[in-house]
Order: structure tokens, then sequence, then C-alpha cells
């Protein structure tokens, strides 16, 4: 690791020392304030929190354009079902395994946590020359890019803005998806518990995850999926009652893990058992090596929830119909790029809430705004058909490319003339703030990169060290050639 790959890890260190949720950003924001305070870098936030760095100019730049390096200071807050870790008071440990970095059964917070390493440690370093510099750090990008959405367009002066938060060295994103979550909620009965009835724990665990836009065409599950599968299954054979259920816990990670309480007649348990051996069987040919540490158990409950009653067999019945119904994972590939996601959804969080009300979350996504439309009344049209209530929330436009970008033939020419290469160009099937700033914010020329991160939102996301360097060094002869 060279020194200037060194001096950013550490900042990413630093970074992933302080808790940084989405809506907690807070701490990191005023540790950030308190940094630029000590280097007399004026500072400006908006009401939603947005903080924006202004960094002078090296000599012989200061009339050159102003330049935005632009991250989310929030992570996806993900961990293994066997970690203790408090993401509200725990720092993140980095764990280094040759050319990887990874965190201690947690995500990694370098989506995008790397981006505001990155843009720090530029300005800390004397030698790199740059024209006039601001650091955009928004918050709650990852709960549906609120900060960008609700940024106050004269927090950046800028009309240059590079987005750090693309996960593939070499590859420049010029578009991306626009995006719409639907909550879907059921109002259910429940029904006292009749004597002698088994509890049952059913569990699917062990998925991979992964990003719900980026990961979603790849071979992973959806727990949630499987867990309506499953139950579906089960009650083929005997009735059964919902007692609660849980999977997933953030709109654009897909679900690795779902939990479910059910209640049988004991005299049907072998029966019971014998059908979740069958589906997990199943999922297992299904899924194959892209799921290999797939688990799909079953347990009498330890507790027995005396007095707590289970779901009408009916409603049971309709919840499972319901998330069967659903649609999770592609819906149409471009017909425009190969090998490129059109449009999708993932069914990312379920639960039954204390009230007896079935609360489902999908998230859709779709770089053609008429088909984001058209999945999202799909969904619509199942809620009805269940007679439950769905409502859109947290939508964001689509980021349109542009292939006659100044800022990306310049930024082709400098990282051809640095790696001896062309870069990559494409769009990608995920959100971006970059469509939301270029919305409010006309004229702005924008690219996206990044170092390579692999499984991000979820706790085996990893960043490749060498790919930090190769970033840094494109970055800095990119300034470098704003000179006047």
């Amino acid at each position: 690791m060279n020194d200037i790959t060194r001096k950013v890890i550490d900042n990413l260190d630093r970074i992933n020392a302080i808790p940084r949720c989405s809506k907690k950003e807070e701490k990191l924001a005023r540790w950030f304030a308190d940094w630029a305070a000590e280097r007399r870098y004026p500072t400006r936030r908006d009401e939603a929190g947005n903080l924006c760095i202004k960094v002078p100019a090296t000599a012989g730049y200061e009339a050159a354009p102003t330049v935005i390096l632009q991250g989310h200071m929030d992570m996806v807050c993900e961990k293994t079902p066997d970690s203790r870790h408090d993401f509200d008071r725990d720092p993140i440990r980095l764990v280094r395994n040759g050319d990887w970095i990874s965190a201690d059964r947690t995500t990694l917070g370098a989506d995008n946590g790397i981006a505001l390493a990155l843009a720090r440690t530029l300005a800390e370093d004397t030698a790199v020359v740059h024209p006039p510099l601001e650091l955009l750090f928004t918050v709650d990008e990852e709960s549906g890019l609120l900060g960008a959405k609700n940024l106050d367009p004269g927090l950046v002066d800028g009309r240059i803005l590079l987005n750090i938060d693309s996960e593939e060295e070499g590859v420049f994103t010029i578009g991306c998806a626009g995006g719409q979550e639907t909550r879907i909620r059921l109002n259910l009965q429940r029904t006292a518990a009749p004597s002698g009835l088994s509890y049952l724990d059913l569990t699917v665990s062990g998925l991979r995850g992964g990003h719900s836009g980026i990961d979603i065409h790849k071979p992973r599950a959806s727990a949630n999926v499987l867990m309506a599968r499953t139950l579906q299954a089960i009650s083929r054979v005997t009735p059964i009652g919902i007692v609660s259920i849980k999977g997933g816990t953030v709109h654009n990670a897909i679900a690795r893990d779902a939990a479910a309480r059910i209640t049988s007649a004991p005299e049907h348990l072998e029966g019971v058992r014998q059908v979740v051996a069958e589906c997990r069987e199943t999922f297992s040919i299904e899924y194959g090596a892209g799921e290999s540490q797939l688990a799909v158990r079953l347990n009498e409950a330890a507790t027995q929830s005396a007095g707590v009653g289970a779901l009408t067999a009916a409603d049971t019945r309709r919840a499972i119909a319901l998330l069967l119904a659903l649609p999770h994972g592609v819906a149409r590939m471009s017909t425009d790029i190969d090998s490129l996601v059109e449009t999708s959804n993932n069914l990312a969080t379920i639960v039954l809430l204390s009230d007896d009300t079935f609360e489902i979350l999908s998230s859709q996504r779709s770089a053609v705004m008429s088909r984001l439309a058209e999945i999202t009344a799909r969904i619509h049209a199942v809620a009805d058909l269940a007679a439950a209530a769905a409502t859109d929330e947290n939508s964001y436009p689509a980021w349109e490319p542009s292939l006659d970008s100044a800022l990306l033939q310049r930024c082709k020419a400098v990282y051809r003339d640095q790696f001896g290469k062309d870069p990559v160009v494409q769009t990608i099937h995920a959100g971006l703030e970059c469509g939301l700033i270029g919305a409010m914010k006309p004229g702005m020329d924008m690219i996206s990169f990044g170092p390579t991160i692999e499984n991000p939102h979820s706790p085996d996301e990893k960043l490749f060290v060498p790919s930090v360097v190769r970033v840094w060094d494109f970055i800095v002869h990119l300034l470098a050639s704003y000179t006047t």
C-alpha cells in the first residue's frame, strides 16, 4: 500500500469510527465542519443537512471553473445474524485480506465513505493542484436520495460535478435509473390461540443479498420470496396461522434473512418438516453456487407464545397470496444497451405490525419513466386485488445520459493519457444523486466514477485497494487539466 492509498484508507477508517446510518449523519457532518474550520475553509449547510465545504484554488487556478466533488455521508447498515455490532455506537472495523478491505460481519461503508475519504485527502494534500473545489456531502442517500431531493440549489456554485459513487474503477457512469417505492398495507385479523397447537419458527437465512439495483439480475435469492414459497408449500399440507413475520431491512438491499412464527397441529409436525426440507433442496438446486450458504430451517418455538393468537386461516392465506403475487427481480432488459437491466423491482421488506397490519415495501427502478409507472401500476393492481392499500413514496428521476458532455470528453482524454486505454462508459440500473442534482441545477455537467467495490449493501461489501490509487491519480490529473 503506497503513501497516498494509506492516507485515503486512514481517512476512511476515521470516517467509519463515526456512526452514520441514514438519518444519523449529524456527528459526521460536524466532524467535517470542524475539520474545515481548522483550515479556514468556508462551509454551508442547508435545511436538509447537506454540507458544502469550499476549498480555495491552488495559485494559478483561481480563474478555472469550480469543480464539485460529491458523495453521501450515510451508509447502509447491514450485519450478519451473529454480529453484535451496534450501528448507533460502534465503529466499523476494517479487515484487510490481501488486496481487499472488508468489515467484521457488517457493511463496510465504502459506499460512500470512500468518496468522503478521497475528497478530504485531496483537500489536505498540498502537492495536488486544483481549481476552486466544492466538497458536497449529502445526507440520507440510501433512504431514497432524500438529501439530494431536498438540496438547496444555492448550496453550490459549480457547474462541473464529479460524483464518486460508482463502484467499478475504469468505468464512467453517465446515466442511471429512476426509482419509486410503494408501501402496501393489508389489514388482517388475529384469532385467539386454540389450545394444543404447536408454535414453529421458520427462518430463511444465509443469503448473499446485495444492492437491489446493481445485483438484481444476478442469481441471488430474496429471503422474502423464499419465505412466501415455503409458507405456501406448508399450507398445502396443513392449516397454519401466522403469528409473526419479518424479512429484509432496507429498500435498496435484497433481503438476506426472513423469519416467521406459525401455528400448526402437532400431528402434522413431521409433514411440515418434510415440506421445509423439500423447499430447502429445491431452492439449493435453483440457485446453486450463487447461494451456497442458503438455509431454510424449522424449529419448535423455544417459548410457546402462550395466549398469543395467530392470523385467521383465511387471513394467513391472504397474506401468503399477496406476497406470492407481487413481482420481484428483473422485469425488462434494455433494448438499447446489451446486458443492462431496464426495469426491476425489489420485494424489500415485510413485517406483521403490532396492530395486525401486514406491511410490505417494494422498490421499483427503471431507466424509462413510463416503464417505472407501468410496474408501479402493476404493484398497485396486485394490492387492489388483495384489498390492500398501496401508497407511493420516495420517487426520483432517471439521469438521462449525454454522450456530448464536455466533462465526459475531458475525462476520457485524461484517463487515456494516464492509463493508456479507454474507460468504459455506461449507464447503470441504480439510483444516483446526479439525476436529482441535474434536474435542480440546469446546465450541470456530471459524471460518476469510483474505486472498485463489490457486494455493496451487504456484510460481504469489500473495497479493492489497488483501485483506490488509480482513482486518486485520475482525479489529480483531471483537476490539473483545468489550469488557466
